[in-house]
C-alpha cells in the first residue's frame, strides 16, 4: 500500500514538474507540438473525421502560440485579435473544405497569426542579452512557426491562382496542406528536394520571399543566439 502511494505521489511530481517545466518554456511546448503535428497530419487525411482532429490540434497549436507570445514583449492583446478570427475560421474550414472563400480567408488569418507569432518570438530572444533556456527553444519554435505561416500563404496562393504548383504525384491536382507544409520546410531549410515546385510567377515570387526569410534567419538570429551562448560560456571560463 505503501509502495503504491509512493509510486502515485512521485507520478503526481512528475507531472506537477512537467507542468511548471511547460509554465517557463512556452516554447519547448510549443515546438514540441508543431513537430509531433508533422508526424500527425499524414494519419488524418481528408475524410471528415481527419479534418476534425486536424480542426482540434489546429486549435491546440494557436494556443500554445497564444501562450507563446504572452511571454515575450509583443502585445498579448494582439495575438488575441488575431487569434479568435483564425480559431472560427479554422472550424468553418473544417466543416466546408471546399468552399474557396471560407479556406482563402482562413489561410491568410492563419498566416497573419503565425508571422505575428514569429515577430514575437524574435522579439522575445533580441529582448536581451541573456540566453535563457526558453529562448534556445524559441529558435526552433520560431522556425517552425514560420514555416507553417508560409504553408498557409501556399494554400491562399493555390485559391487565388489555381495550379500555382505541380508535384511528381498527381500534378495538376490540388496541393494538400501536408504537401504545402513540406514545400515550406524545404523551402526554409533550403533543402529544396523539389518534388513539389512553384510554376506560377506569383508561388515562385512567395517561395523566393521564403528562400530569403530562411537565410535570413540563419544569418541575425540563429548568428545572434549562439553568440550570446559563446560570451556566456567565456564568462564562466574567467569566473
Amino acid at each position: 500500500m505503501a509502495a503504491s502511494s509512493s509510486v502515485a505521489l512521485s507520478s503526481d511530481n512528475g507531472f506537477v514538474a512537467f507542468l511548471r517545466h511547460a509554465k517557463h518554456n512556452p516554447s519547448a511546448v510549443l515546438l514540441a507540438v508543431q513537430l509531433g503535428g508533422i508526424l500527425v497530419y499524414p494519419f488524418l487525411g481528408d475524410s471528415a473525421g481527419g479534418r476534425a482532429v486536424f480542426g482540434v490540434l489546429s486549435v491546440v497549436v494557436l494556443t500554445l502560440a497564444a501562450l507563446a507570445v504572452r511571454m515575450t514583449p509583443a502585445l498579448s492583446w494582439v495575438a488575441a485579435l488575431l487569434g479568435v478570427p483564425v480559431l472560427a475560421f479554422t472550424l468553418l474550414e473544417g466543416l466546408r473544405p471546399d468552399d474557396g472563400g471560407i479556406v482563402l480567408t482562413s489561410s491568410v488569418l492563419h498566416a497573419v497569426f503565425y508571422f505575428y507569432t514569429a515577430y514575437a518570438l524574435i522579439k522575445y530572444m533580441f529582448d536581451d542579452n541573456v540566453v535563457t533556456t526558453d529562448e534556445l527553444y524559441a529558435t526552433g519554435a520560431t522556425f517552425t512557426v514560420v514555416a507553417w505561416g508560409f504553408a498557409y500563404v501556399y494554400a491562399a496562393v493555390q485559391v487565388i491562382w489555381p495550379g500555382s504548383f505541380t508535384a511528381a504525384v498527381d500534378p495538376e491536382g490540388t496541393r494538400t496542406w501536408v504537401e504545402l507544409l513540406f514545400l515550406s520546410v524545404t523551402t526554409l531549410t533550403s533543402t529544396g528536394l523539389s518534388d513539389i515546385v512553384p510554376v506560377q510567377e506569383h508561388a515562385r515570387s512567395f517561395v523566393m520571399i521564403e528562400q530569403i526569410a530562411g537565410m535570413l534567419y540563419i544569418a541575425l538570429v540563429i548568428a545572434r543566439i549562439m553568440a550570446l551562448i559563446s560570451a556566456r560560456a567565456a564568462r564562466r571560463a574567467r569566473d
